[in-house]
């Protein structure tokens, strides 16, 4: 095989991630035109069509997808080098970007990232915070180095990521310490009828708790539906309605909350996944972070 030119692969690249020639052109200040030809060129030495073209419709191929990979692989570690050697000479805190997916509960969010607040001489942390699919759009754009999200990407991404488990925690239920005891007391079938403040549809805890209450019997009455976990957690503290979090933040939240642990939810755990771009975790910042979840927020 002739020696394989990386301009022609940033033009593929840049095609792949921009969605298209008109867009890569924008990006790249050339003409779509020179860009076809050069991808063409691409393909002309790997020996592979790379996208298959059905007029001006260009859809990658799966051998598209392989040189994609390798083509990430190999623009990652470009960017690291460069990134490596500014922060280096300049002797600046090393920048991890970090998407964090809006259900989570911001208790255990804080948790995970506790190692980097302890070190920003070394780090500087950015946090963007949004729904999982959008963070992950900016995951693939590498405009993020990690998401932090309660579900593993599904496999219809046209881009290969890695799911990698933190960790989980059984869920308990809470309760105003004014109203705790009236449902403590003959635990789970005291939940019937009783108020609830659910999690948004969109979150897994969400769909795990409409089993776990259907296959008990147990008829909510849901007052509130919010996605914002630390909303859920302050009507629950007015007295709006019994609620669920990570058994893990039970000492935080008794503390900041003032409520009372009805009681645990056999059967649910709420599972916390770091999602990459790469198989092996390459920053340091986000090393760190897997390595603190794994060893000491979700230790058994």
């Amino acid at each position: 095989m002739d020696w394989l030119n990386y301009h022609h692969l940033l033009y593929f690249w840049t095609v792949v991630r921009r969605g298209g020639l008109a867009p890569a052109a924008e990006e790249l200040r050339l003409s779509p035109s020179t860009i076809s030809t050069q991808v063409q060129q691409l393909e002309e030495v790997l020996g592979y069509k790379l996208f298959d073209r059905s007029g001006r419709q260009m859809t990658m191929n799966d051998v598209g997808q392989v040189v994609y990979r390798y083509a990430e692989e190999i623009f990652s570690l470009g960017r690291e080098l460069q990134d490596a050697l500014e922060d280096r000479l300049l002797e600046r805190p090393i920048r991890v970007q970090i998407g964090i997916a809006d259900v989570l509960s911001k208790m255990v969010v804080a948790r995970l990232l506790s190692p980097i607040l302890g070190s920003l001489h070394t780090y500087k942390l950015i946090c963007r915070e949004g729904q999982p699919d959008h963070l992950v759009s900016q995951l693939i754009l590498h405009d993020l180095d990690i998401v932090l999200t309660d579900k593993p990407i599904g496999p219809n991404l046209r881009v290969k990521g890695f799911n990698h488990l933190l960790g989980e925690s059984v869920v308990a239920m809470y309760a105003a310490s004014s109203i705790a005891d009236r449902y403590k007391s003959g635990f789970p079938e005291s939940l019937d009828g009783a108020p609830f403040i659910l999690p948004g549809d969109r979150t897994e805890l969400r769909g795990s708790l409409e089993h776990w209450f259907k296959s008990r019997g147990i008829r909510p009455k849901v007052v509130a539906e919010c996605d914002d976990s630390a909303l859920v957690k302050s009507l629950g503290k007015a007295k709006a309605g019994l609620f669920v979090a990570p058994r893990i933040t039970k000492t935080e939240i008794l503390k900041q909350y003032n409520v009372r642990e009805v009681g645990c939810l056999e059967g649910i755990v709420e599972k916390y996944y770091a999602v990459s771009m790469d198989r092996r975790i390459k920053h340091p910042a986000v090393q760190v972070i897997v390595e603190y979840a794994k060893n000491s927020v979700f230790a058994v």
